[in-house]
């Protein structure tokens, strides 16, 4: 153990030349970012998930029943043993070979049965109540964390001219301010990646439990290797854009369309002008050019400039479907009824829809699976329509 540690500490892969780990200890003089820091974080994210709990069920809850949005999901499947057998072991989504044998063994016809499991994939979903809890404790975060990114940078030098990122690097001095950020930025993520486990589970799980990792990784990365100045930019740009999509949800959730369509295009225009504009121009500028010229490559400095490359690519991959979500509504003449939650995707933000898969009743129905079914008529409750075809939740 203490050879691979020794071998994943290396000074020459993490720190510039001539540069080693006790050049780096705290003294009475100067503190400086230490690995063991962030072991802080893990019982700080278990707090911050108890504090969701208290404010969703307390504040987030109460907000949600003034508006009128209420508890009740999707509609339920029929109970049914054997698709209950087929739902949970072999498959959510059978194909029609599986489909027509069920169909024979049930006496009930293929459109049926697909209904049927259309119906119990929606009783995995969150209500449309969870939902907007969890966006409202969202909100609140990173309204939060951005006003005290912004309150703390503006009196920063690094802000107005980022050559005072590389400035004496890396005996740069850790302050209670960068300390405090970057500790509450790392127990956030951590709280929602360990919430991915214990909430309903996301058709997008496994998308969001990665971005959780890479985004607990840039923070750790650069918190050991002291390129803390330029983190915390890179934080308080991207939670910018994460306060308005999480009002644009809330707004969703409440039926407030008008509201929800204009906090999006304020979304969208602000992702794409920090994500391709400042985040390129401003970020990567001086991690890749300004520390090159003042600092100089190291090993660590090539993997945090690619892992910062790889989050461009991805917001570039963003900003299209942003762009594809609008062109089309517009080309279609639908702008007036345009609901941009329920077709586009931001996997950092977890754009979400509101809406449920197609429950429209299909034709010739037997008697017996008719009837248990609902109505025909086209209804909504709270994002949950039924008898009428809409798109999935992304």
């Amino acid at each position: 153990m203490a050879g691979i540690l020794a071998w994943f500490w290396n000074e020459r892969f993490w720190l510039p030349h001539n540069v080693t780990w006790a050049d780096l200890k705290n003294t009475d003089e100067a503190t400086f970012p230490q690995a063991e820091d962030l072991y802080l974080a893990c019982p700080l994210a278990f707090c911050i998930f108890m504090i969701r709990l208290v404010f969703e069920r307390f504040i987030a809850r109460p907000c949600a029943m003034g508006l009128k949005i209420q508890a009740n999901g999707p509609q339920k499947a029929q109970p049914n043993a054997i698709l209950e057998k087929v739902f949970t072991a072999i498959t959510k989504h059978p194909d029609e070979k599986r489909l027509e044998g069920l169909s024979k063994q049930l006496d009930w016809d293929v459109r049926t049965i697909q209904r049927w499991f259309r119906q119990r994939r929606n009783q995995e979903k969150p209500s449309t109540l969870t939902r907007f809890c969890e966006s409202m404790w969202r909100f609140t975060f990173y309204l939060y964390i951005f006003t005290y990114g912004v309150r703390f940078l503006k009196k920063t030098p690094w802000l107005w001219n980022t050559k005072e990122c590389w400035y004496n690097y890396p005996y740069q001095p850790l302050t209670v301010d960068i300390h405090y950020y970057y500790i509450l930025e790392l127990s956030f993520y951590l709280s929602l990646l360990f919430s991915q486990f214990t909430d309903i589970r996301r058709k997008d799980f496994l998308i969001m439990f990665l971005h959780h990792v890479a985004t607990i990784s840039l923070i750790t990365f650069s918190y050991v290797n002291n390129m803390a100045r330029v983190g915390t930019l890179v934080m308080c740009l991207h939670d910018a854009a994460d306060v308005l999509i999480e009002a644009a949800k809330m707004a969703n959730y409440a039926k407030c369309q008008i509201l929800c369509n204009l906090l999006f295009a304020m979304f969208a225009i602000l992702f794409i002008s920090s994500r391709l504009g400042v985040y390129p121009v401003w970020i990567l500028n001086t991690t890749l050019f300004e520390s090159w010229e003042i600092v100089g490559p190291y090993p660590s400095w090539w993997v945090f400039n690619l892992l910062l490359i790889l989050l461009q690519l991805l917001h570039s991959f963003w900003s299209y479907l942003i762009v594809k979500t609008a062109c089309r509504a517009i080309s279609k003449g639908k702008v007036g009824k345009w609901n941009p939650l329920h077709v586009s995707k931001d996997d950092r933000s977890d754009i979400e829809s509101s809406s449920d898969e197609d429950d429209s009743p299909p034709p010739n129905q037997k008697h017996h699976s008719s009837t248990t079914n609902g109505t025909n008529k086209t209804h909504g409750t709270n994002g949950y329509l039924t008898g009428a075809p809409y798109p999935d939740e992304h």
